[in-house]
C-alpha cells in the first residue's frame, strides 16, 4: 500500500488492532514509505520559521518516530540533538538513519529530562495524545527546557465545516472511537483532539508564554487564513 515499499493492507490491519507502541514497532521498517511520515515541506517550513529565532544549543524531538525531525533540528542546534520515543522499532530505524544523534526510549507523558535543551519540537504525534494527557506532556517539555527555551510545532487550520476533509476526519475519529470501545488494547489516533485554543490554554498552564507565526511555505486557505501556523511556546528566562 502507498508504494511498493510501503505496508500492505494486512500489515496495516494488524497494526491498527495492536496497541500504539506495538503498532509502531510493527510499522517501523516501512514507516518512511507511508503518508504518515511528516512531509519534508512541513519540516522545511518549520525550519524556516525557527531559523530567525536561533541559534540554539541542544535540541529535542518529542515523539521522534524514525527521526524525520532531525531535518529541522540538525542544522539549527549547535550542540547536538536528541530524539525520544516509546517505540523501540521506530528508534531502531532512527538510529540507523541518524547515527550522530542521541536516542532515548521513554514515554512523552513522563519525559526523563531536566533543563537540558534549548529547543524542543514535535511532529505528527498530536493524535496519539488524548486531551487529558496534554498537561503531562507539556509539563515534561517545560521541565526539559533550559530557561528561555522554546517549544515549537506546526498546527494546521481546521478544515471548513461541511468540506470533504471535515467529514473525512470526523468519520475517521468516529471509527476509531468505536474500535477502541470494542477492542483492546486501544489504538489512540484521532485528528480532532487538539483544537488551538485548548492547546494554548494547556501550554500557558504549563508555564509557557505562547505566540504563533504564519508558515508561508505551506500556503493559505481560500478564506486567506494560513493553512498552518507555527506555535511557539517560550519558557521564561
Amino acid at each position: 500500500m502507498f508504494s511498493g515499499r510501503g505496508p500492505s493492507l494486512r500489515e496495516l490491519a494488524v497494526q491498527a488492532l495492536s496497541s500504539v507502541e506495538r503498532g509502531y514497532d510493527l510499522l517501523a521498517p516501512k514507516f518512511d514509505h507511508t503518508p504518515f511520515r511528516t512531509p519534508d515541506l512541513i519540516l522545511d517550513a518549520t525550519a524556516e520559521g525557527l531559523r530567525p529565532l536561533g541559534p540554539f544549543g541542544r535540541g529535542l524531538d518529542v515523539c521522534c518516530g524514525t527521526g524525520a525531525g532531525m531535518r529541522v533540528l540538525g542544522p539549527l542546534c549547535a550542540d547536538g540533538v536528541t530524539g525520544v520515543d516509546f517505540s523501540a522499532g521506530m528508534l531502531a530505524r532512527a538510529r540507523e538513519a541518524h547515527p550522530g544523534a542521541d536516542w532515548v526510549r521513554a514515554d512523552a507523558r513522563a519525559l526523563p529530562f531536566a533543563e537540558e535543551f534549548d529547543l524542543a519540537v514535535t511532529f505528527g504525534a498530536h493524535g496519539h495524545l488524548l486531551p487529558s494527557e496534554r498537561p503531562a506532556v507539556f509539563a515534561g517539555v517545560h521541565r526539559a527546557l533550559r530557561p528561555g527555551g522554546l517549544f515549537a510545532f506546526p498546527i494546521g487550520a481546521p478544515p471548513p465545516i461541511g468540506s470533504l476533509q471535515y467529514w473525512a476526519l470526523l468519520g475517521f475519529d468516529a471509527v476509531m472511537r468505536v474500535r477502541n470501545a470494542v477492542w483492546r488494547p486501544p489504538f489512540v489516533m484521532y485528528y480532532r483532539t487538539w483544537p488551538l485554543q485548548a492547546v494554548r490554554e494547556d501550554l500557558v498552564a504549563a508555564g509557557f508564554s505562547v505566540s504563533m507565526a504564519a508558515m508561508p511555505l505551506l500556503g493559505r486557505r481560500k478564506d486567506g487564513a494560513p493553512r498552518y501556523r507555527l506555535l511557539l511556546a517560550r519558557k521564561a528566562a
